[in-house]
């Protein structure tokens, strides 16, 4: 599978999961259809720059995203957005994002870092994401914008 595909999945599984270690996240990675080893992990928690944090329920330390406080959005990122978006389309106060499979949750996380104008918000299914916003205008000038995002070197 793509390296984007494996990294959105990386994501998705460390936002869902306390993962502690690189085995533990190849065996979740595999658990999912991943043909995967450790030093390949290795190398995508290098290029997500992934930390390990402090989970408050547990106690024990996690991977996790850097947070800043703009909460940037990296070119990596935007290379898992290209790959995992098939279509966008508005509907009404809505844009409507279809994802491969099991890439929604990444993306809907990926919207809401654009801190897009007007977003009010943003549900994620296995492979749609509904962005919710106040007017039918509104929601078509942000499906442009994220077109744009789309063909954007």
């Amino acid at each position: 599978m793509a390296r984007s595909v494996r990294q959105s999945k990386i994501l998705e599984l460390i936002s869902l999961k306390e993962i502690e270690t690189q085995d533990e996240l190849v065996e979740c990675l595999r658990s999912a259809n991943f043909d995967i080893t450790q030093a390949t992990i290795s190398r995508d928690i290098k290029e997500l720059g992934l930390i390990k944090i402090l989970s408050a329920e547990t106690g024990k330390y996690k991977y996790s995203l850097v947070d800043s406080g703009e909460q940037a959005v990296s070119n990596k990122y935007i290379s898992i957005f290209k790959e995992a978006v098939i279509s966008i389309k508005s509907a009404q106060n809505l844009v409507v994002l279809k994802t491969i499979r099991a890439t929604a949750g990444t993306i809907c996380s990926l919207i809401d870092k654009l801190n897009l104008d007007s977003v009010l918000g943003a549900v994620a299914g296995d492979d749609t994401v509904m962005i919710i916003l106040p007017t039918n205008e509104l929601a078509e000038k942000v499906a442009k914008t994220i077109e744009n995002i789309m063909h954007s070197a």
